[in-house]
């Protein structure tokens, strides 16, 4: 066989299975650059809320929503997001989303007034919600077995990263630039990230990038506008609450209404079938009991850890008077040895599989257990507060090792051609337990602040989240015992 074969015959084979194409590490390489741009601008965003009240004269409601608005609108369109690029086509409307988080940064950072930036963070977050389903089906559709562990490894690499520099990155950005100019850079700065994407993209992923519906026969109803709608609803009953801070308590009358939209939603899919067409979500999925625990799993862990890092930027900045740029390194440690233990567990997934999430929950647990003693210890002057770099040091492992271990053993029986919903609505899953997490642990903790000290509060807020945590680590050992009588 000459060279010249071979080479076709290496195409063809491409062509026909995507999992030998070597364009899908480049096509990696794009999803990886958008994630760091999208959690970037979450964790930048953190810092630079005192700067954005001084430079906009922004009230407390218009920060909170510079922070919530952008979590609804990725929450609600997240599972729509994905369902259309089933159909449509992934890399199209992974662009798209890009494309909208790029123009909706420069937005925000050319915001005259407060409400000019909470309508770009609206936008930002129906970008991301755009682009982040895309990319999970595409790990999904270009890597099988060891591969798309080492895939979702890397994807786990990213997001530590992302999460090390946000703040430290914010934090000079803001030192640099001043009250005024220097938040509008931590929105601009995803810019160039953003261009270079798009760039990339355009070069490297597979035509068609959108495919049309056609203009008869199912068309539209493939897309199952009526399910799209009734599920975005239900989210944003159930969201709402948690992110609204107005103190309204008839606010909390949308989440009853979020459980009969959600039994609504159900109820259309299953007609939906019934009338043979294909609905916005397979819902034998769930019978997949691997899929359900997983996502029980990744709800349980951001309801709870993701509020650690809430309660230690309160901790060390209210309750020990530093600054900002100083509590953003309590979280540095941990978010790159999160970088290198996703990296690592991601290679190992396939061999030890639902034994490393459950070695990352345990790890979790002790690096909370030894926070509250160095909280206890620092406030009776036997240690320094900066011991919690070691201690939040575990927790970090324990991010690296559950999340992309758990994402890939999640989605491993997902059918292909439900792998950009499916993997939305484990995202929908996340957002849903950070939000709820946030304001039930940050309530407890304030609480407790009102009548106590700050020792006591964060004893509280972390003891809280040990017994999430603890929850998660009960589902994962029956999603072991399922496998093992699966086996």
């Amino acid at each position: 066989m000459t060279s010249s074969q071979t080479d076709i015959n290496q195409f063809a084979g491409a062509q026909s299975d995507p999992t030998v194409d070597p364009v899908r590490w480049r096509i990696l390489a794009v999803l990886m650059v958008t994630i760091f741009m999208t959690l970037i601008s979450v964790s930048i965003v953190n810092v630079a809320l005192p700067s954005i009240r001084i430079g906009l004269d922004a009230t407390q409601s218009d920060l909170q929503w510079v922070l919530s608005g952008y979590a609804l609108t990725f929450g609600v369109v997240l599972v729509a997001a994905g369902r259309a690029g089933d159909i449509m086509g992934r890399g199209g409307l992974f662009l798209i989303g890009v494309t909208v988080f790029t123009l909706s940064s420069i937005a925000a950072g050319l915001a005259p007034n407060a409400t000019w930036l909470n309508a770009a963070r609206f936008a930002q977050g129906i970008g991301s919600g755009l682009l982040n389903p895309q990319g999970l089906g595409m790990i999904q559709h270009y890597f099988r077995g060891d591969a798309r562990g080492r895939a979702f490894g890397y994807f786990g690499t990213t997001v530590g990263l992302s999460v090390a520099v946000g703040p430290v990155l914010g934090g000079v950005l803001i030192e640099l630039g001043g009250p005024d100019l220097g938040w509008r850079l931590t929105f601009l700065v995803n810019v160039p990230i953003g261009i270079t994407a798009i760039v990339l993209g355009l070069l490297w992923f597979p035509r068609p990038l959108i495919v049309r519906l056609p203009r008869t026969g199912s068309g539209l109803r493939s897309l199952d506008p009526v399910g799209a709608v009734l599920l975005a609803l239900a989210v944003l009953a159930v969201l709402f609450p948690f992110v609204e801070d107005s103190g309204d308590r008839l606010v909390w009358g949308l989440l009853p209404l979020g459980a009969l939209l959600g039994w609504l939603w159900v109820r259309w899919e299953q007609r939906y079938l019934r009338l043979g067409l294909k609905p916005m979500v397979d819902l034998k999925v769930f019978a997949t009991r691997s899929y359900t625990n997983g996502i029980t799993i990744m709800t349980l862990y951001f309801m709870g850890v993701t509020s650690v890092w809430v309660l230690v930027a309160l901790y060390v900045q209210e309750g020990n008077g530093m600054t900002a740029l100083q509590s953003s390194a309590f979280g540095i440690p941990a978010a790159l040895l999160s970088a290198y233990a996703a990296h690592w567990a991601g290679s190992r997934v396939a061999r030890f599989g639902r034994k490393l999430v459950i070695g990352g929950l345990v790890l979790a647990l002790f690096g909370l257990g030894l926070s509250i003693g160095v909280v206890i210890l620092a406030d009776a002057g036997h240690l320094s507060i900066w011991w919690l770099l070691a201690s939040l040091s575990f927790i970090g492992v324990a991010q690296g090792t559950v999340i992309s271990p758990n994402q890939t053993l999640t989605l491993a029986q997902v059918p292909l051609d439900y792998a950009g919903s499916s993997g939305a609505i484990m995202q929908t899953g996340q957002r849903i337990g950070t939000a709820v997490g946030i304001a039930l642990i940050t309530a407890a903790t304030f609480y407790a602040l009102s009548a106590t000290s700050w020792t006591v509060a964060m004893v509280v807020g972390f003891g809280l989240i040990s017994v999430v945590v603890v929850l998660a680590l009960l589902v994962a050992f029956k999603d072991l015992r399922d496998r093992r009588q699966a086996s």
